[in-house]
């Protein structure tokens, strides 16, 4: 394919610029329109310039893809909603033995999320508890974002549903999910070992100088040397096997903690609360667990406990066994979503029936929690399959190719590294899902010219590379804007992850990461 005509590389080569610079720079401001309007306004100059008919731009929307991407969107918020993420970031605390231990929990739990539930899901989930821990821990927050959502895209590189470019990857190319996995699991494992040791290696003194004991609590120490503050509430949580179900901090109990504070006693609601739930326990454990400024209060917790119904008791049992049993079959339906996808059923219609089971068990209006799919990304990618089929037709993709495919043989060892370096270079500039739609077909032909048996691995390859690609800038992929955004926005401990910071071990980590990497991809 040559270059199309004058009128047609001019507008279409503008209608392309106007797509990518919104979608890199969503702030412009000459436009500030945004990322998904930026997509449509793409599509509708191509269409408007005559670049792409109507016909033609409806056939290039990828309906498979879109759809696959929204089921797996779907199934996420029932996972959020199951407390799967809580359960996870449970994991990131638990019997911790130190900052670097956490910094390589955060590496692990990232990138097996991802790879299973998209990175995009994972960050947007996991940067909260993150932060949460360093404040708790009080540690730096820079390593381990970098931790969160480089280990994301490192990680989601494994499985075709991990991020966007591998669903449009294993749709046009037709590999297996089974294959897919086998042929980049070698080199994900690695890359998250590597990504371990660099981050270790780069933050070594700074995570050493702040180390923390795992059980220190960091609430119980207090500027005027009392040894407990009233205003640290406590909580069963640090008493064992005890749990305070949210629903209890009701009006009631709000109301009666007040009463008791009136009378004198210095209590909060939460310490009330805590002392509510502990009526199903004898008097001596009572006694054990409650704290020394808690044990006066023992005549109003009796008294409270008489208003306790065996009725209410049953029912409180029901609801917790009705819940658990809820979050056990979606787990379940969603562990069976992932073995329909190894005996290779279709992914896209898998998934779909996965989403609307899911829907059924709840039990209830799904609008709700249909409400939480990003729509706009899915708009995005309508838009952006339309841009980016249009630029194709200016013969522009073909006629780079051609210079670069002399030197990007995927049957060679250095032809593959080359392709990897071109492929991060592209992903940083057009964005990766546009460079895997733009250089994928041309890929697969050059390479199933030189050896057909090749051509599994020439995809595998430009998964492995365009995904690494996208930690070489915070601009390169969605996980990493996700989880600057939320960290700058977060209530508990704010933090401005900025371009530079990012660049700054960004750059050579994919580097690293990426050409290792290379001779572990098979297909």
């Amino acid at each position: 394919m040559h270059l199309a005509s004058p009128h047609a590389v001019v507008l279409g080569s503008i209608s392309f610029a106007v797509f990518w610079i919104l979608a890199v720079f969503p702030d412009f401001k000459l436009l500030p329109i945004g990322r998904t309007a930026g997509a449509l306004a793409g599509a509708v100059l191509m269409v408007v310039f005559n670049v792409e008919s109507p016909e033609k731009a409806y056939e290039a929307v990828d309906l498979k893809i879109i759809t696959l991407l929204f089921a797996t969107m779907v199934i996420s918020v029932y996972l959020e909603k199951a407390d799967m993420f809580r359960y996870l970031g449970g994991f990131l605390s638990w019997k911790s033995m130190g900052s670097k231990d956490l910094l390589c929990r955060v590496c692990i739990l990232s990138a097996v999320c991802s790879a299973l539930f998209t990175n995009d899901t994972c960050c947007f989930v996991l940067t909260q508890f993150v932060l949460k821990l360093c404040k708790e821990k009080n540690l730096p927050p820079k390593p381990f974002l970098l931790a969160l959502a480089t280990s994301a895209n490192v990680g989601s590189v494994a499985t075709p549903i991990g991020n966007p470019q591998n669903l449009v990857i294993a749709v046009q190319s037709g590999i297996s999910f089974g294959r897919f996995v086998l042929g980049l699991l070698g080199a994900m494992a690695l890359g998250v070992c590597l990504n371990m040791a660099l981050l270790l290696s780069t933050y070594y003194k700074q995570l050493t100088s702040l180390e923390v004991s795992p059980y220190l609590d960091m609430s119980s120490s207090s500027s005027n040397g009392k040894e407990h503050q009233s205003a640290t509430p406590w909580t069963p949580f640090q008493s064992g096997n005890l749990y305070i179900p949210q629903e209890i901090f009701d009006e009631q109990l709000s109301n009666e903690a007040k009463s008791l504070q009136h009378a004198g006693n210095d209590i909060s609601v939460q310490d009330y609360a805590g002392m509510a739930q502990l009526d199903e326990c004898d008097h001596e454990t009572v006694l054990q667990i409650l704290p020394p400024y808690q044990k006066p209060l023992l005549p109003a917790f009796n008294s409270w406990t008489k208003k306790r119904t065996f009725g209410q008791a049953c029912v409180n049992n029901w609801r917790r066994w009705q819940k658990g049993i809820w979050k056990l079959s979606v787990y379940s339906v969603t562990a069976s979503m992932l073995a329909a996808f190894l005996c290779g059923l279709d992914m896209a219609w898998t998934a779909l029936t996965a989403a609307v089971v899911l829907m059924a068990l709840d039990f209830c209006d799904a609008g709700i929690l249909l409400e939480k799919v990003s729509y706009p990304l899915l708009v995005f990618f309508m838009g952006m399959f339309i841009s980016v089929d249009g630029f194709n037709k200016t013969g522009i993709p073909e006629e780079f190719w051609n210079v670069v495919e002399p030197y990007a043989d995927t049957t060679t060892i250095i032809g593959q590294t080359i392709l990897t370096l071109v492929v991060i270079v592209l992903s940083n500039v057009a964005s990766n899902v546009p460079t895997v739609l733009l250089l994928g077909p041309k890929i697969a032909s050059s390479t199933f010219e030189r050896d057909r048996k090749s051509v599994p691995k020439a995809w595998l390859l430009l998964a492995w590379a365009s995904t690494i690609g996208g930690n070489l800038t915070l601009v390169g992929s969605a996980a990493n804007l996700i989880v600057s955004e939320q960290a700058a926005k977060n209530e508990i401990l704010s933090y401005d992850l900025t371009f530079f910071s990012h660049v700054l071990y960004g750059f050579p980590s994919t580097l690293i990461i990426a050409i290792c990497g290379v001779f572990l991809v098979h297909g």
